[in-house]
């Protein structure tokens, strides 16, 4: 499958991939996910605990912009 021929909306990005994109440590992560109820959650596709979490690039993409938003605004 060619990740470039998914739609903008279908694309995943893994934990650690998305921590690269965002400067920030996985423990940095795990606090907006706890802390910031809009900020996307994680898929899973798997039971175990250490299966690999995924975000949906384009929720991703949405919560930034309304976070620059919210700077803009203030």
């Amino acid at each position: 499958m060619n990740i470039e021929a998914l739609p903008k909306d279908q694309k995943l990005i893994t934990k650690p991939n998305l921590c690269r994109a965002m400067d920030m440590t996985r423990s940095g992560v795990d606090r907006l996910l706890k802390t910031d109820p809009n900020f996307p959650r994680p898929l899973k596709f798997g039971d175990s605990q250490q299966s690999t979490c995924y975000f949906c690039v384009s929720e991703f993409n949405a919560w930034l912009e309304a976070k620059l938003a919210e700077r803009g605004a203030a």
